[in-house]
């Protein structure tokens, strides 16, 4: 497929993936030093890390894996001096300088909007989505408190895209600008749109949308298709308010491909360990963004790499997309019991693979069983020794089983909740 100024945003989507992985990683060492003397929460949480020796994806791993639970708790208790908790380079007033917009998300986390183009990296997806300078986007993401809504209008402009902000609800009145503006393109959320296709529909009109980018939830194949009857062409991308753009879906509907400006890592749930291409597991993600130099941190969805190239020519590496959420817990016998208790149970038996604890019973009876992959013969003891440290780290009891390596499903459980509640 040949390279050209339409087929791709710019000459990064198809670089060489060598060429690429030693450009991300030459980037690493700066950025780590940069979080470190620009972000105090960086500057404690990377205490004796040496910039210059995290230069492999080995090396990052080493890293500790920064959760959404964790920023939240480090910007409650910073919230007089630091509304950011540590983590920004830029701000305003007092603290400093820098920032254009500051947002809320629910928890309550506060994120930061500083003031370079397309500071989110959504016009990657919007290209590959089938936006073009020109283009009218009619944008229903929400412009209050969140960020979505700024995300795809910085994106847009960008690329030279006119924005009309209808934000979220006022389903008449967006419908009225719709055809009286005729936009090219949608952008908020998938089930939005459908209701303003099945509105117009009931008025006996039909939408001039012939391309959109959905994010925000789950974009089924099934309403993907039904858009398509319609003469809309609808692509997904996947974002947070955190680190902006992490991954876009292409013409080649063959997954999400990951955007250039982050360095993503497929972790074991409850872990900051990388588990094998294909398995499911948590994104986590380092951010390039001098502003909100995010290092490692994890996204608590589930998600898993793709093997080979995209068939869009496009060259970096490619995911699934959203798989579910990894931050699992469940409450037995009035005890929290997390991902990452379980990830240590595993953790002292070297031999031991994948591991999902079961919860079943009814309320007030729970029993959990650990199964856990294991190749050949469980040495003699070895059900007893972990049963053991189920007591030892959860203060519960559990029976163990041992199933052969592949049993378990790749889906990255490791919590299964089986209890009846009825």
């Amino acid at each position: 497929m040949s390279m050209s100024e339409q087929q791709y945003y710019d000459a990064l989507e198809a670089r060489d993936p060598a060429a690429r992985e030693h450009a991300l990683l030459a980037a690493l060492p700066g950025q780590i030093a940069h979080a470190q003397r620009a972000a105090p929460a960086f500057a404690e949480l990377l205490s004796g890390v040496e910039p210059a020796s995290v230069d492999s994806r080995a090396a990052l791993a080493k890293l500790p894996v920064t959760r959404k639970h964790e920023l939240l708790a480090r910007q409650q208790a910073r919230r007089a001096d630091d509304p950011f908790g540590g983590f920004s380079a830029i701000a305003w007033g007092l603290r400093g300088r820098g920032a254009r917009k500051v947002f809320q998300s629910p928890g309550t986390i506060y994120e930061p909007e500083g003031s370079g183009a397309d500071y989110w990296r959504v016009a990657r997806a919007l290209h590959a989505a089938g936006f073009r300078a020109g283009d009218l986007a009619h944008n229903s993401f929400s412009y209050h408190l969140t960020p979505a809504g700024s995300m795809m209008e910085t994106g847009a402009l960008a690329l030279g895209c006119t924005v009309f902000p209808g934000g979220v609800g006022n389903t008449e009145l967006q419908l009225q600008a719709l055809q009286e503006l005729r936009p090219e393109g949608y952008v908020g959320t998938p089930s939005f749109l459908k209701i303003l296709v099945d509105k117009a529909a009931e008025l006996g009109h039909k939408l001039s949308i012939n391309k959109a980018l959905v994010s925000g939830e789950a974009f089924p194949p099934s309403l993907r298709d039904w858009l398509a009857e319609r003469g809309i062409a609808g692509y997904q991308c996947y974002a947070t308010a955190d680190v902006g753009l992490i991954a876009y879906e292409t013409a080649a509907r063959a997954g999400l491909v990951l955007d250039e400006g982050v360095i993503v890592e497929i972790v074991r749930p409850g872990t900051g360990e990388p588990v094998p291409e294909g398995e499911v597991g948590e994104l986590v993600v380092t951010s390039l963004n001098p502003d909100y130099p995010l290092i490692r941190f994890g996204t608590g969805d589930l998600s898993a790499v793709l093997p080979g190239a995209c068939p869009s020519g496009r060259t970096n590496t490619r995911i699934k997309g959203w798989m579910g959420r990894a931050d699992q817990s469940a409450k037995v016998r009035g005890m929290f019991v997390h991902a990452g208790q379980v990830a240590e149970i595993v953790r002292r038996f070297p031999e031991a693979g994948r591991a999902r604890l079961v919860v079943e019973g009814e309320m007030a009876q729970d029993r959990m069983t650990l199964k856990l992959e294991l190749a050949g013969t469980a040495p003699a003891g070895l059900a007893d020794k972990v049963a053991a440290a189920i007591r030892d780290i959860t203060k519960l009891r559990g029976e163990v089983v041992f199933v052969a390596p592949g049993t378990l499903p790749n889906d990255g459980r490791v919590i299964e909740d089986a209890r009846r509640y009825d």
